[in-house]
């Protein structure tokens, strides 16, 4: 199965493709958070034959959710209405930063942190079972 990895800001949605097998992640677009976001992420899903998708659990240091995690939660409730796809969460504390140390801030950087986001769940969710 192929996941779909999105690491939500208010500016921009960086997102992330996994292997076919759902084995590892791959940077992929980024987006413009705007009216057009969830109709272009319908069209990314339908296109790669996404069957889940994985978006960064936006949280303060101190584990509470923040004013980000509001714009999460609506983006999850709009997708699932589109697609039906189930939905999971997973922590992104620090992943953007964590992209900008590899390769700097440049095109990608938002698609590099959702890309970290869905190894973290893929390797997370692999070594569970």
């Amino acid at each position: 199965m192929r996941f779909l990895g999105i690491d939500y800001g208010t500016k921009r949605v960086g997102t992330a493709l996994s292997d076919a097998t759902g084995s590892m992640a791959f940077p992929h677009e980024v987006f413009l958070n705007d009216g057009g976001l969830v109709a272009g992420l319908g069209a990314l899903i339908e296109k790669e034959g996404v069957g889940k998708i994985v978006i960064g659990h936006s949280l303060n240091t101190d584990g509470e959710v923040n004013a980000v995690h509001q714009g999460v939660e609506s983006l999850m409730a709009d997708l699932t209405l589109l697609t039906g796809l189930p939905i999971d969460l997973e922590p992104e504390q620090y992943t953007t930063q964590e992209a900008l140390r590899v390769q700097g801030r440049n095109e990608k950087t938002d698609a590099s942190a959702a890309a970290l986001i869905l190894n973290s769940y893929l390797t997370r969710t692999k070594n569970a079972t």
